[in-house]
């Protein structure tokens, strides 16, 4: 049960529409979420209201096409699945939506079975066996 949070500048439509298939893909592919397990916030930013600050950290020139993609999800994955998920996100977000993967920039947040609430004020995978 991943919640992903996609910021972008001046992005278009389509292109947020891309970039959030190609991580619920990579989602589905390389740590086996469901496919209906789709949770996400797409924003475009355009610099005026709201805007994104980067750097070329740790070698990675980033330019006006970068992409920060923050998913929450629940603990666990082994380390090798984690960057699995991050070169498929790269991937994926080149083919599907051309942002180069020098600028796609992702956090992974992990948390536990008691921190997620998916509606009608419930804890839904507290006590419904393993998380």
């Amino acid at each position: 049960m991943p919640f992903v949070r996609i910021d972008a500048h001046d992005t278009h439509a389509g292109r947020l529409d891309a970039l959030g298939r190609a991580v619920h893909d990579a989602l589905v592919e390389t740590l086996g979420i469901p496919h209906d397990d789709r949770f996400q916030v797409l924003t475009a930013h355009d610099r005026t209201r709201g805007t994104l600050r980067y750097d070329d950290y740790l070698g990675a020139h980033r330019d006006e096409g970068v992409v920060f993609v923050s998913i929450t999800l629940r603990a666990g994955r082994a380390t090798g699945r984690k960057q699995a998920l991050y070169r498929r996100i790269a991937e994926l977000a080149e083919a599907y939506a051309g942002t180069e993967p020098r600028n796609v920039f992702v956090t992974l947040t992990e948390n536990t079975c008691a921190d997620w609430s998916l509606g009608h004020g419930l804890a839904q995978y507290v006590g419904s066996g393993p998380c």
